[in-house]
């Protein structure tokens, strides 16, 4: 993928942000940054955060260019396929390949990461339990 021609600055205060229940998952809120507007789609930058309600998000895996998660606060349990599990907590960084099954089992209640992406809107397919 080609690198984005970015010819606007974008800077995002905390206090102009705002979260809600626009994202994949029906248990965590979301932050949008901005930046695939900026981008015109190329990369997604949103903040994810708990809420009072988790489920596992059942085993999956992306169509994608890139998945990057830096956890900021709280922790978040994953297993992957091949049996490893991890617990990824705050100032873990963590990208899973595009195609690698996982699935999040739990996470704290205070749980936020920032998620980067490419393309914006990364496909998700459920799938099957590993062997």
């Amino acid at each position: 993928m080609e690198a984005p021609s970015i010819a606007q600055l974008l800077c995002q205060q905390l206090d102009e942000a705002e979260f809600g229940k626009t994202g994949r998952r029906s248990f965590f809120e979301y932050r949008d940054t901005g930046l695939s507007d900026l981008t015109n789609g190329d990369y997604r930058a949103q903040v994810m955060r708990a809420t009072d309600v988790m489920e596992t998000t059942g085993w999956h895996y992306h169509q994608c260019d890139l998945q990057f998660v830096y956890v900021l606060n709280g922790w978040v349990d994953l297993e992957f396929e091949g049996g490893r599990s991890e617990r990824v907590a705050a100032g873990a960084a963590l990208s899973i390949p595009s195609g690698m099954v996982h699935n999040e089992i739990s996470c704290s209640p205070d749980f936020e990461a920032l998620e980067v992406v490419a393309p914006a809107q990364m496909e998700t397919i459920p799938c099957e339990p590993p062997a």
